[in-house]
């Protein structure tokens, strides 16, 4: 059997030969569970690591909360045939495994600026635990330079182990989007990026077998990094666009939906939607920024843009103060109903930190919490578990109003006629998702409200 540093195609390319083979996967957020389920589906040996008890324990039962039932049960049945493993301890996880996958992500602290001090503790258990002719793949967004600087030096240093001639290092980054699912990841393109070749041609060799799509070989890291990082600036500008035309329809009492499906229709571009979660880039345009302020740089558009998307949360708490007294009340002592929390339509994930502000800034104004996430269960809800309604019905009692954050299909079915025995008229809907139309909420007699559709009229 091949070291890691050295493997070739001949010597996995059977079922059996992958099980020769053991992928720790570090950290078991929904990055690497996707990739312990790539690796498990096609017979290599995985061993999760993770510093929460909880995690581990859940993972045993084959339970995670961004995967399908049936992956679950697959995972549960894994761990029972002794193809997966699930332990806090890194350390005896690296020392018996050929490859390391480390999706450990940069933490954004409270001023909004990274912090690899993740990053780095973990590397340095990585490291000291390192066996000779391992090969460790970055399989989470970095900053660019991180890769061939903080992480190779502290990896080199503590295992003693030059890359590229002792480990491998490579760099590849998934293409992880919220609306993702665990078999939907080998079917997207993968970028491999790698200071020397041995790494390269090792790392890719190992993703080639559990992506059906494109590797795309790079000999330079820091073009991976930039590449993931812009990407997401981008989208974060279109979003930052289409939010700032929402806020200018609320005024101008037009519906930005009919402009968007108009220019559509006549053949111009098109137009990003406006969105209350800037899906697919959590923390990358923060590690841009910076990286600008690395290179000493003032680059005006992507922290504009960040600065916007920001501020949707206070303009949502506008809108409900805004329904709300069109219903004669006031935020204080109302009662606020989130509908649809996980941001993924269909698919668990956990709510992103902007929902946790929401819920924040909701009760510092007076008002009282309701939250009904069909994809969630209690114990996957970490620290909202006392905001959770079993069922709609429940949430919706005595409710002055009701907020719909994602468009789940159970909220497309929504009656109008029943929420308006059970709400606490007049009580207001607010619309995130272009669920209904404005004219039929306020011919209920409900006060509409919804991101760029201002052609409410009441």
């Amino acid at each position: 059997m091949s070291s890691a540093l050295n493997i070739r195609k001949e010597d996995i390319d059977t079922l059996e030969k992958h099980a020769k083979y053991i992928a720790a996967i570090i950290d078991c957020g929904k990055n690497g569970i996707f990739h312990a389920c790539s690796f498990l589906h096609i017979g290599f040996k995985v061993v999760c690591v993770d510093a929460d008890q909880t995690i581990v324990n859940n993972l045993l039962r084959g339970k995670a909360p961004f995967l399908k039932r049936e992956t679950e049960l697959k995972l549960k049945n894994y761990v029972k045939t002794g193809l997966l493993s699930v332990t806090t301890d890194i350390k005896a996880a690296v020392s018996q495994s050929d490859f390391v996958i480390l999706t450990t992500s940069v933490k954004i602290n409270e001023k909004k600026k990274p912090d690899y001090s993740n990053i780095e503790n973990t590397c340095k258990k990585v490291g000291s635990n390192l066996r000779k002719g391992s090969l460790v793949i970055i399989a989470s967004t970095m900053g660019v330079g991180a890769t061939e600087g903080l992480i190779k030096e502290i990896l080199e240093n503590t295992s003693g182990f030059k890359v590229g001639i002792d480990f491998g290092l490579a760099y590849s980054p998934t293409p992880i989007l919220n609306g993702q699912v665990s078999e939907t990841l080998p079917c997207q393109n993968r970028i491999v990026a790698a200071l020397d070749k041995k790494s390269l041609d090792a790392a890719s060799t190992i993703l080639e077998t559990i992506t059906k799509n494109v590797v795309k070989k790079l000999g330079n890291i820091k073009i991976a990094e930039a590449t993931v990082l812009f990407e997401a600036v981008q989208h974060d500008v279109n979003v930052a666009l289409a939010n700032e035309f929402a806020l200018f329809c609320e005024k101008a009492n037009v519906d930005y939906l009919e402009i968007v499906q108009l220019a559509k229709a006549c053949g111009y571009s098109e137009l990003p939607l406006p969105t209350f979660i800037v899906e697919k880039i959590e923390e990358k345009p923060y590690l841009f920024l910076e990286t600008i302020e690395n290179f000493d740089l003032k680059l005006r558009l992507p922290a504009i843009a960040r600065e916007i998307n920001e501020e949707i949360v206070k303009h949502t708490i506008n809108l409900t103060k805004d329904a709300l007294r069109s219903c004669g009340k006031t935020l204080r002592r109302a009662k606020v109903s989130l509908l649809g929390i996980s941001q993924i339509t269909n698919v668990k994930s956990p709510p992103k930190k902007i929902v946790r502000e929401l819920v924040k800034m909701l009760e510092a104004r007076g008002a009282k919490v309701n939250i009904y996430e069909p994809y969630l269960s209690s114990e996957e809800l970490t620290g909202m578990q006392h905001y959770l309604k079993k069922n709609l019905t429940e949430t919706l009692e005595k409710t002055d109003c009701t907020i719909i954050l994602t468009g789940h299909d159970q909220f497309k079915h929504l009656n109008l006629k029943k929420m308006k025995l059970v709400m606490k008229m007049p009580a207001a809907i607010i619309d995130f998702e272009g669920m209904f139309e404005p004219y039929k909420v306020e011919k209920e007699g409900f006060i509409y409200r919804g991101l760029g559709r201002g052609v409410w009229t009441k």
